[in-house]
């Protein structure tokens, strides 16, 4: 079956039944570009194909009884970023009409009474008020959320092991934790760096480069915990702001924290397969 977005039922229903479910990584599967007709029925026919080659590229099926928990981890994502847009509004909001600069721990100290020393019309302080609103409600969820989150994972022995890299904390540990899934999954740590969107993705041909594959290929939200690690790793590890700074000297600062990202996703798949703690001499040599 092709892994769309609503798989979740179907996939669960024939597993109970008895099926052997195989779950197609449509990211991962191009047909042929010269292709005059296509239909259901024939990428069916194209997916059978593929599977009896033993090339059907495969998604993971993630246990039905620890789904919710990754689902709820990334609910709370969804609900930080929209917390980020209130903020990034409201800082604009004050930027134009008063030209004045604030950042966002000064936007989350906002209340009424500062609000309405701000003397701004009627409408636009309701603007802001109900901006305001939405921020308040949404780190009340965010809390209640992470609540949950810490509750759960806390007793599992990768939360506590994941915990001792610098730059992770409860978050992005459960995270972590709930996106990889079993890391016994991935047959080496090349695999487990790919997913988490790490390597670059080139096509080489006698040296040269020919073009790019599929860069969107992994897990997104590894992807972003990874980047967040690395960049909280920069404020307390003097060996990864060393790294950092010897990546960038000669190159941008993107690929940079690429780099240290994909040093902290290595170290975090042989923690998570060996069950030993973080060990930095070994990660930045």
């Amino acid at each position: 079956m092709e892994s769309t977005f609503n798989w979740y039922w179907l996939v669960d229903g024939l597993m109970a039944a008895g099926f052997d479910m195989h779950l197609a990584n449509t990211a991962a599967i191009k047909q042929y570009e010269g292709l005059k007709y296509a239909g259901d029925e024939r990428d069916a026919v194209f997916l059978a194909h593929v599977f009896r080659l033993g090339l059907l590229p495969e998604g993971y099926i993630y246990p039905l009884q620890e789904r919710p928990l990754r689902d709820l981890a990334r609910k709370r994502l969804q609900l930080v970023r929209q917390r980020t847009v209130n903020i990034l509004s409201i800082e604009s909001l004050l930027s134009r009409q008063l030209s004045l600069r604030m950042n966002g721990e000064h936007v989350l100290k906002l209340d009424d009474a500062a609000v309405s020393a701000l003397k701004l019309s009627s409408y636009v302080e309701r603007a802001l008020k109900a901006n305001l609103v939405v921020l308040r409600t949404l780190d009340a969820e965010i809390d209640a959320l992470e609540a949950i989150l810490n509750r759960e994972v806390k007793l599992r022995p990768e939360f506590q092991i994941l915990k001792t890299t610098p730059g992770i904390g409860d978050v992005l540990a459960a995270t972590l934790m709930l996106e990889t899934g079993t890391i016994t999954r991935f047959a080496g740590v090349g695999h487990f760096s790919s997913y988490c969107r790490c390597v670059e993705s080139k096509r080489i041909s006698n040296g040269k480069k020919k073009g790019e594959g599929n860069a969107k290929n992994g897990n997104r939200y590894l992807a972003w915990a990874f980047i967040e690690a690395a960049a909280a790793a920069l404020r307390c590890c003097p060996q990864a702001r060393r790294f950092y700074e010897r990546k960038k000297a000669g190159r941008l600062a993107v690929v940079a924290m690429k780099a240290l990202a994909h040093k902290l996703a290595r170290a975090a798949y042989y923690m998570m397969r060996d069950g030993k703690p973080f060990e930095v001499g070994r990660c930045f040599v």
